[in-house]
This record gives structure tokens, C-alpha cells and sequence, in this order.
């Protein structure tokens, strides 16, 4: 008997392919379609009523309206063509990839209004004089971008020994005793204060001591750890948390004491989080305005002093050029937006810092 080959099946490649309509399943172009559609569809209402009236094309109502008008059709096309179940699964995707774009578009919006207003001032004079004897155009931030640099890198030294033990202790020692819960709830607690408030208790507690009326550069470091703590505690202890236990006992095995096993084995499997974790703390509280008024006060003088006298910020600078404009108000303005900048750009290079930090000191995992 002569044997019957099988017949060959097509494969998953070549029905993916060739999907169609008909297939019971929508081809990959078909999403990108209706969503250019949907657009054209809510835009031609829109661009109708612009040029009656005379007035600007609505681009937020052609969005918004346009994004939900893919939504439906998506759904119901899908529903009609392939199932339920898949149609319930584009529509959550769509809603999930709109509601991301939404989210993006504050994020954009803030970045390239700085990017473009904060480019007129971004030159040499800027970023190599400072304000004293400054009136009207001219004059630069040198003397704010270091008050940020010293006053922030003082505030980090304060709060991350702080934070970092603490939440070692949480993890390590204090588990789910009374001093542990307690302590949790006061860093819960701190977490959620006004900055105004951190300001004020930095305030009081160098009034007492020196008087009032007093303004340095470390009472502002003073109040920004009070903000910082709560934030390196939290996110160092949850990082400590993600540690395996086994790796613990493989060191308790050995015979290392548990002060060495958390210095060589827990802290460094965690150094990337944790690093993370200050970067965001430094993030949280280099922008503050209002501690750093009270505090460090402002003044158009260099100072790198941080025990002595009163000190400018980059956030305060801001504040002084755009609320006490001068003549011409353009130049205080101008300052004011490239102080923003220069601001943004601080928190990116320190960033990518941390990354790099993080990425070498990262235990490695190959063999």
C-alpha cells in the first residue's frame, strides 16, 4: 500500500500574514487606520468651524475626542470580526496607550516651554557672574547655581547616612517590633508634611540657638533633609526587602557576623535601588522654594559658605527674578526661565550619575 503524505498545513507565519477581514482577525495595519480615521473624522467638524469663525484649530478637542472615537470603533470593529474576548483586550490597550499619552502630555509641554524660553539667556554671562551691582539687563546665576549645588549636597550627606540606617535597621533588626511599627508610622507621617513646615522647624531650631533673624546656607540643608529622610527611608527599606534571604544564610553559614553580612552582601545587591531611591529623594527637594526662602533667604552675592550668611538658590532665584521684575521686565524674566533650565538640566545629569553609579556598582550576575 503506497502511504498517503500529510497534507501540508500552512504556518503560523503564513496565516498571520495573510490575516484579512475575513480571516476572523484583524490585520496589523488596521489599528493604525482607524486611529488616522478617527482623527480625520473629528478634525474635518473642527477645521470647518476654525475658518466660519476665524478663530485657532482646536488641537486638544481634536485629540481627546479623536482618541475616543478610536476606541469605539476599535471595540466594535473587533467585536464584529474576531470576538469578544479580543475586543475587550484592544479596548483596554487603548484605553491603557491613551491614558499614557495623556499623561505625557503635561510632561512635554513643561519641557519644551523651558527648553524654549529658558535658550535666550543660557550664555557665558549667565553661567559666569553672578547679581551684585546687576540692574536691569545682564547679570547671571553663578552665585544660585552653587548655593543649590552646596546647600543640596549638604542636605544628601545629612539625610542619606540617616535614611540608609534606618531603614537597615527596619529590615535587619527591628522587624515587626514596637520600635520598628512606630517608627514606620513616623516616616509615614513625615512623608506626607508641607515644605513650608520643614522650613519653619529649621527655622526655630537655629533661632533658638543663634536667634532670630537668622539665615544660612545649612539651615536649608537642614530643612530639605527633613524632606529627604522620609524618602531614602522608604525606598532603601524596600529595596533591602527585595534582598533573598537565602544569600543571608549563605553568609550566616559561613560563618560572617550579621554587621559584615549586611556591609558585603546586602548592600551592595541593593546599591542600585537604594541609589535610585536617593536620586529620587535629591529630585524631591532640589526644586523647593518656599524652606529655602525662610531659611537660606537670597542675596545677589556669591557665598560658599554654608555657615555664613545668606545664600541664593536656584528655586529662590527664580522666584526673585520673576516676582520683583525690574526694567526692562523682559531680562528678569529671561533669567528666570534659564535658571529653570539650568535647574532641569542639574536633576538630568544627576540622573545619569546615578545610573552610572548604580550600573558599576551593581553586584555582577555572570560567571
Amino acid at each position: 500500500m503506497t502511504a498517503i503524505a500529510p497534507e501540508t498545513s500552512r504556518t503560523p507565519l503564513a496565516r498571520s500574514s495573510s490575516a484579512s477581514l475575513s480571516s476572523g482577525q484583524l490585520p496589523r495595519w488596521a489599528p493604525w487606520a482607524l486611529l488616522g480615521a478617527s482623527f480625520l473624522i473629528v478634525a474635518a467638524p473642527f477645521g470647518l468651524a476654525a475658518l466660519s469663525s476665524g478663530t485657532g484649530f482646536n488641537v486638544a478637542g481634536t485629540l481627546i475626542l479623536g482618541a475616543l472615537l478610536y476606541l469605539v470603533l476599535i471595540t466594535v470593529i473587533s467585536r464584529i470580526v474576531e470576538d469578544g474576548r479580543k475586543a475587550k483586550d484592544r479596548l483596554i490597550t487603548g484605553v491603557v496607550t491613551v491614558a499614557f499619552a495623556l499623561a505625557m502630555v503635561p510632561l512635554v509641554s513643561v519641557a519644551w516651554t523651558v527648553l524654549a524660553n529658558g535658550l535666550a539667556r543660557m550664555d557665558g554671562l549667565f553661567f559666569g557672574s553672578s547679581m551684585k551691582g546687576t540692574v536691569g539687563e545682564g547679570g547671571g546665576a553663578l552665585h544660585a547655581i552653587m548655593g543649590t549645588l552646596n546647600v543640596t549636597l549638604a542636605a544628601t550627606v545629612i539625610s542619606v547616612p540617616i535614611g540608609l540606617m534606618t531603614a537597615v535597621y527596619l529590615v535587619e533588626y527591628g522587624r515587626n517590633g514596637r520600635m520598628a511599627k512606630a517608627i514606620t508610622f513616623l516616616v509615614d507621617v513625615m512623608t506626607g508634611i508641607p515644605s513650608i513646615v520643614a522650613g519653619l522647624f529649621a527655622y526655630a531650631l537655629f533661632a533658638l540657638i543663634f536667634g532670630p533673624g537668622i539665615r544660612m546656607g545649612v539651615m536649608g540643608a537642614v530643612a530639605l533633609s527633613v524632606l529627604m529622610i522620609p524618602v531614602v527611608v522608604r525606598s532603601s527599606e524596600e529595596m533591602l526587602r527585595l534582598v533573598p534571604n537565602e544569600l543571608r544564610e549563605a553568609a550566616f553559614a559561613l560563618g560572617v557576623p550579621k554587621w559584615l553580612t549586611i556591609l558585603k552582601v546586602v548592600l551592595p545587591t541593593s546599591i542600585a535601588g537604594i541609589t535610585t531611591g536617593v536620586m529620587l529623594a535629591i529630585s524631591r527637594v532640589i526644586g523647593e522654594t518656599a524652606p529655602l526662602l525662610i531659611t537660606a533667604g537670597f542675596t545677589d552675592a556669591m557665598n560658599y559658605n554654608l555657615f555664613s550668611g545668606r545664600m541664593q538658590t536656584l528655586p529662590v532665584y527664580v522666584y526673585s527674578q520673576y516676582a520683583y521684575q525690574g526694567i526692562p521686565a523682559e531680562a528678569y524674566v529671561d533669567r528666570a526661565w534659564s535658571a529653570a533650565l539650568t535647574l532641569i538640566i542639574i536633576v538630568m545629569v544627576l540622573n545619569l550619575i546615578a545610573r552610572v553609579v548604580a550600573k558599576i556598582f551593581a553586584p555582577k550576575t555572570g560567571r
